[in-house]
């Protein structure tokens, strides 16, 4: 659990979002997991937000399949999708994987059900659609992994540090034009770096 706890996620709920994007985001020698780098508690976040009741969005009917090109096309919002979609993730796990829930499953057979699911070859109960529900976690895992830390993810800026990328610098003009050579200052947050808060970077 996050030191702050969960807004959003039952503990359920997270235990199987922290096994999502650590699958999705695993560590290696670049870069901590999805878990580790705050992508659970970016989207737990956004859920409780705008974001999460769809408030900027036209909700409204009809509701017909869109195209590809066109995203989501359903009333549900991203609150209930995922609601909805990790309660199936789960059950469809407990029935096809003896008994257990997707976060107890062994890290290869995760990774085999979320292939399954983003190739549309798995169907979850309750009419919950599991090739868009992993298109919505994996766009969020990336919107956590790749966004400013004072979001909730990307932890100690884990991401910008291993892409060399200079986060909310006022001004880094002098470097943009220097090619495959690595940016010289660690990179800053819109909270600012750190350094200035006695934080170690």
């Amino acid at each position: 659990m996050t030191p702050v706890g969960w807004n959003f996620f039952k503990p359920e709920e997270a235990r199987a979002i922290e096994a999502i994007v650590d699958r999705l985001v695993p560590a290696d020698d670049l870069s901590v997991g999805g878990k580790d780098a705050g992508c659970a508690v970016y989207i737990d976040r956004q859920l409780v937000g705008d974001y999460g009741v769809s408030s900027r969005l036209y909700t409204k009917g009809p509701f017909k399949p869109g195209l590809s090109t066109q995203g989501y096309q359903g009333q549900a919002t991203p609150a209930m999708r995922y609601r909805q979609g990790l309660a199936a993730l789960d059950a469809w796990a407990k029935q096809n994987k003896d008994g257990k829930s997707f976060a107890d499953l062994a890290p290869e057979d995760q990774d085999s059900l979320l292939k399954e699911m983003e190739a549309g070859k798995v169907e979850f109960p309750d009419g919950v659609d599991a090739k868009s529900f992993f298109a919505l976690v994996l766009a969020n895992t990336m919107e956590g992994f790749f966004a400013d830390p004072i979001y909730g993810g990307n932890r100690d800026m884990v991401s910008w540090r291993m892409l060399g990328f200079p986060g909310a610098r006022y001004d880094y003009r002098d470097h943009v034009s220097k090619h495959n050579e690595p940016y010289p200052l660690a990179p800053v947050s819109i909270a600012g770096a750190p350094e200035w808060m006695g934080k170690k970077g």
